[in-house]
């Protein structure tokens, strides 16, 4: 028995010295086990072999019991230590890029796609995305930034559901009414995805806290109807060199654009350098709007939106698309930027 163990300890020795991994040295180590436990039961009773390994297998069967039981409880203590390990600090700072079952068949449309894929659907989950306003160009876009996987949603606005919504809001339902839209919003969006962030915010978009929430965000949507709100958030987007995608509407016709200085697109207000009179440009109340028309014009914005994040096919910069809804038709006109704005032009 001694030379066994002479043996044994002789080729866990040479191993160690020689790199061999400790798996590979456990298994030289459990091969000449088995061969002395083979020897021990094939053998006859007084073979010289017998005799010089214990002249028994019982004693070398409790041994290897031994041996296998403790290697069993080692691994499975291992494998208890790596489950209970706390992430790293970077690790919880990163959001995680895997995708569940679920996900991955709730996004197969999208992943089978050559121009999006997992990696496209990946980035789709690490954007963070704020609309501004939940109305009725944000109803559609931020319902379908959430069923696309948009990882965090933010939406801005201080206005409640009114009954006089719902004929062109779809986000919001008959029960919501009086609820503030970014907390109505916030259920249908989770209620549809459970997998995205949302982050409501009830309050009016104002300069004292537009600039340190866009730079929360990698891409911002301005869903509002008002000149004021659209030129500050245009402003702070500038400065901020983030992407806006605009989208507005009247009666029958809707328009959106992306407005990129950074990438060498104008600005909003390079097109619109000033607000119009007031009666030349009426809100929804005064004029009217189609229902079904914010959410054509509103689902745009959000595609837009994923062509950005994932780098498919060419976004809206420098032009604006324009559809009219009366006459079924739609065109492009090209935009140019203003060397003498006072957002992004040269002397700004």
């Amino acid at each position: 028995m001694l030379l066994v163990l002479i043996l044994a300890a002789a080729l866990w020795g040479v191993g160690y010295l020689a790199g061999v991994s400790r798996s590979a040295r456990v298994t030289s180590v459990a091969v000449l086990l088995l061969g002395v436990i083979t020897a021990q039961l094939l053998l006859p009773d007084g073979h010289p072999l017998r005799e010089a390994t214990g002249g028994s297998a019982a004693m070398w069967l409790i041994l290897g019991g031994t041996a296998l039981l403790v290697l069993l409880y080692g691994h499975m203590l291992k494998a208890l230590r790596s489950r209970a390990a706390p992430a790293s600090a970077q690790e919880l700072a990163m959001p995680s890029e895997k995708f569940s079952e679920t996900e991955l068949e709730r996004y197969a449309r999208h992943i089978v796609l050559r121009e999006l894929g997992g990696p496209g659907q990946k980035k789709l989950k690490k954007a963070r995305v704020l609309v501004i306003g939940a109305g009725g160009l944000g109803a559609p876009a931020l319902q379908y930034l959430a069923a696309a996987g948009v990882g965090t949603i933010g939406v801005i606005d201080d206005d409640e559901v009114e009954n006089a919504n719902l004929q062109r809001q779809v986000i919001h339902r008959d029960a919501d009414i009086g609820m503030p839209k970014v907390f109505s919003a916030q259920q249908a969006m989770q209620a549809q995805n459970p997998n995205v962030t949302v982050l409501p915010y009830h309050r009016r978009l104002t300069d004292e806290i537009a600039s340190d929430l866009f730079a929360d965000f990698d891409l911002i949507l301005d869903g509002t109807d008002n000149f004021d709100t659209r030129y500050l958030a245009n402003r702070t987007a500038v400065a901020l060199g983030k992407p806006l995608i605009s989208g507005a509407l009247s009666q029958w016709e809707g328009q959106l654009s992306v407005f990129d200085p950074a990438n060498g697109a104008p600005c909003y207000q390079c097109i619109f350098p000033e607000a119009p009179a007031p009666g030349l440009a009426p809100s929804c109340a005064e004029a009217g709007v189609i229902g079904p028309l914010p959410g054509v014009v509103g689902s745009m914005m959000a595609v837009e939106a994923i062509k950005m994040i994932t780098g498919a096919g060419q976004a809206l910069r420098g032009e604006m698309l324009i559809y009219d809804a009366l006459y079924g038709e739609s065109r492009k006109i090209t935009l140019s930027r203003r060397a003498d704005c006072p957002v992004c032009g040269a002397g700004s």
